[in-house]
């Protein structure tokens, strides 16, 4: 799987069905190759790509996303630039809500949401 350059991420707070994590996103990412060159930034599939990855992860989910509910890209992401991803499962409704904002500076969000998303199939009697 290609993680375009986006590793590491640092673990703020995890408690099952909340987690916050920061985000350097490097200025070699190959989101920014051939996007705006004069004005690099991060386009919205790559944005929506590293939300999804860290949701499959640290809420064990499928790779597929049924329907995203909603989506909302507010500020640019550049080159260089570190994001603070706080994401919550619902578990009722099947679905995960995120914020993505300035690691620095909480109250610039850069995209928010909603989308649907499918469990890891769990053994006998266990469900979601």
């Amino acid at each position: 799987m290609n993680d375009h350059g986006i590793r590491n991420e640092r673990v703020i707070s995890c408690d099952g069905d909340n987690v916050d994590l920061e985000i350097d996103i490097p200025a070699d990412c190959d989101f920014f190759d051939g996007h705006f060159p004069q004005f690099k930034l991060l386009p919205a599939v790559g944005q929506f790509e590293i939300i999804s990855r860290f949701a499959m992860k640290y809420f064990n989910l499928e790779a597929f996303i049924p329907r995203i509910r909603r989506m909302k890209f507010s500020s640019p992401i550049l080159p260089g630039s570190s994001v603070f991803l706080s994401m919550q499962l619902n578990r009722d409704s099947k679905s995960v809500g995120f914020n993505l904002m300035d690691a620095k500076d909480h109250g610039q969000v850069h995209a928010s949401g909603s989308f649907s998303v499918i469990p890891m199939q769990q053994s006998q009697g266990e469900g979601m």
